[in-house]
Formats: C-alpha cells, structure tokens, sequence
C-alpha cells in the first residue's frame, strides 16, 4: 500500500525573544496501515498520538526546533517510543525548550528517511533557523518545508537565530529547483504549490523580508 499523507491542526504558543503568540501549527504524519512518521510534534502529544493510533510511530521528524514544532515531541516519543530527528545547528534553540532532552537523531543533508513506502529525502534549509530542514518525495510530489516557505513567500526572519538572505538562498536553490507541480506542505496555514510561489522570488527579495 503506498504512503498516505494526513494533516493534523494543533494549537498552541510560539515564544521567542521574550514574546509570545498564539499558532496554529500542521501536524504532517506520512504511512500506511501499519506504520508512519510524524512531522512536527506540535502542541499535543496525546492528539498526535491518537491520529496515529494503532500504527507503529518510527521517527519524529522536526523541521526545525522553534519551541511551537517541537514542544510535543518528547512526549509524544515516550508515548510512541519513536526516534527524535532534528538537524545539528538547531540544537542551541531545541535546548531552549527541552533543556533536559536531547533529540536522538541528527538529520543530515542528503539523508533519505524511509517509512512505508515514502521516501524522504532532507534538505537542508536555514534561514528560518539554522538547522531548518525541508522534506522531499519524488514519488509522492510533495515537500514539506516547515516554516521556511508558505504559500505567498518565506518564512519569518525578524527573530534570533534567523538570516532573511540565507532563507533566500534556501528557496531559490533547493526548493524552487523542484518540479513546479510538487505540493508544497506547510508548518502552517494552506498548501501551495512549487509553481505557484517561483514566479514571486524577486517580489520577496524586494521586500526584503
């Protein structure tokens, strides 16, 4: 059976910088029957853990360590016994919120994160944040790119540990490279597509953040 892609809606808060905001965050889990991986722990462990159900859970896939992606991730790991992955350069923003936890794993670029027949391939991402990762499926058509693009242009990179014209580089190289049908499945809000949000590159530049 090939992989299936379904969309959870947590709530919950961003803090950052001494603010805090109220989100909605997606919550991607990607399987079949029997098993999945979840993209994004956000907000809700016993949520995530319930989409999941009866499925073997083998990897909790952060995008990047901003504490709204990542705050059920823990929890939800010693719900499922899942395996953490997150990416080195996030770990000093991962620390700030699970100071007591360290993720289990380290993607890499380039890797290929296998489950029930979808294969992910990594891409490295920063910008948003320094370890901000984006994931790839030919087969499926689809990326998942955390908050480093949404529909109608880059994430946010007014706050520490972020760098507008690295998330520039980002788009234009690893993700606007892609197929122009490829779904572009994000942290938050709606979907787009690849073509939809490559023809507005110099818009964004121009705005300059």
């Amino acid at each position: 059976m090939a992989a299936r892609i379904e969309r959870l809606v947590t709530a919950g808060q961003f803090s950052l910088d001494g603010g805090t905001w109220d989100v909605e965050n997606n919550v991607w889990i990607v399987g079949d029957d029997h098993e999945a991986i979840v993209i994004d722990a956000a907000h809700d462990a016993e949520a995530i853990a319930a989409a999941v159900g009866d499925r073997r859970l083998t990897a909790i896939v952060c995008t990047h360590a901003h504490n709204d992606h990542i705050d059920a991730a823990p929890a939800l790991a010693d719900l499922t016994g899942a395996v953490i992955w997150l990416h080195r350069d996030d770990l000093p923003l991962w620390r700030a919120t699970h100071p007591d936890r360290e993720p289990d794993e380290h993607l890499v670029d380039g890797q290929v994160i296998e489950t029930a027949g979808a294969d992910l391939t990594v891409l490295h991402t920063p910008g948003h944040a320094p370890g901000a990762v984006c994931l790839y499926d030919p087969g499926l058509g689809v990326v998942f790119t955390g908050d480093t693009l949404f529909q109608g242009g880059p994430g946010a990179t007014g706050r520490s540990y972020s760098h507008f014209p690295t998330i520039i580089d980002s788009i234009r190289d690893r993700l606007l490279t892609l197929p122009p049908g490829t779904k572009v499945l994000t942290g938050h809000g709606d979907t787009t597509t690849i073509g939809a949000e490559a023809p507005h590159l110099q818009e964004w530049i121009a705005r300059g953040h």
